[in-house]
């Protein structure tokens, strides 16, 4: 599929509500892996990336949790949840508290040893580059976007992720994890798509024609 396995994120399969049947759908639709929120057989494609048991407060270990949304006292009480969950990557997006890459670098000063979950749609709904980032992840989600947009198709114009320079920085730095793409039909919350898995799909050919 591309020069380093890529997997999917189990939302693109959240028409179907059988959390092992996504696994099945992703192996059909030849991913390398699966997110999902929860651990599941260990013979599918399933990891436990998603931690929404304790969502909003990350668990110690490798999972993920996206930073808090703000307001008030909530840069606070995300440096005291991360302090004390040590091993949980955080996920910075426009909405929450850490939401840039100057917030990124206070956060990584408030709480040592913090790695990432560096999402590209979110980092370019910020304005910012996912370059700058990658050096701090330990999960790397692969999505278009653009300044004000989260999530685009890949053949979208006004997308401004470079996908090929995303690759090419991880395969310069020697990164050891994994890439997932996602999409999500999340209308409740500002992010409806009709075909995540479409675009998912044409996002992962796309990435593996890079050269």
């Amino acid at each position: 599929m591309s020069r380093r396995p890529v997997g999917v994120v189990d939302v693109v399969y959240a028409a179907e509500s059988d959390v092992a049947r996504r696994s099945e759908l992703a192996a059909a639709d030849g991913f390398a892996h699966v997110d999902v929120a929860v651990e599941i057989a260990p013979s599918s494609l399933a990891l436990p990336v998603g931690c929404p048991t304790a969502f909003p407060r990350p668990v110690p270990g490798w999972c993920a949790t996206p930073a808090p949304a703000r307001g008030d006292g909530m840069w606070e009480r995300c440096v005291r949840w991360f302090r004390a969950a040590p091993g949980a990557l955080l996920e910075p997006w426009a909405g929450g508290v850490v939401h840039s890459t100057d917030t990124v670098r206070a956060m990584l000063d408030e709480v040592p040893g913090l790695r990432l979950l560096v999402d590209t749609g979110h980092v370019a709904d910020w304005g910012g580059d996912p370059l700058e980032l990658l050096a701090w992840a330990d999960h790397v989600q692969l999505r278009q976007g653009a300044p004000g947009r989260t999530q685009l198709h890949v053949d979208d114009p006004a997308g401004v992720v470079d996908l090929a320079a995303v690759l090419g920085r991880l395969d310069a730095i020697g990164y050891p994890g994994r890439c997932s793409i996602e999409y999500f039909d999340l209308p409740a919350h500002g992010w409806a798509l009709a075909d995540p898995r479409g675009w998912a799909l044409d996002l992962a050919r796309h990435v593996g024609a890079l050269p």
